[in-house]
């Protein structure tokens, strides 16, 4: 058995949830802040067989897309400075596959 923890953006998180469902996949969510634009995000839990791995690896890839995104910016060293916004990248996923010693559902 195999627990995969998987770090999404908010916004991809329902889509992919329903996604995960419609294919038989439970998870367990927890909210989760980014550490470079503090942003909040997801982290779900998802335990499978080992031969599942792929699938779900599969689910996650065609939902969590990376994309570009703009963000307000701000600058405070000269305060009459014309804000611009900044082209991110966003989106996508952080995935860690890693084997389960013991399993129980009490």
């Amino acid at each position: 058995m195999k627990l995969t923890i998987v770090v999404i953006e908010d916004d991809d998180t329902s889509a992919l949830v329903r996604k995960l469902l419609e294919q038989g996949y439970h998870s367990t969510k927890l909210a989760s802040t980014g550490g470079f634009l503090l942003q909040g995000n997801t982290t779900l839990l998802i335990g499978v067989e080992d031969d599942e791995v792929d699938s779900v690896l599969a689910i996650i890839r065609s939902t969590c897309v990376r994309r570009k995104k703009l963000l307000p910016h701000t600058t405070s060293e000269l305060p009459t400075a014309i804000n611009l916004p900044i082209e991110i990248e966003a989106g996508g996923a952080i995935v860690f596959v890693v084997d389960v010693h013991d399993y129980y559902k009490l």
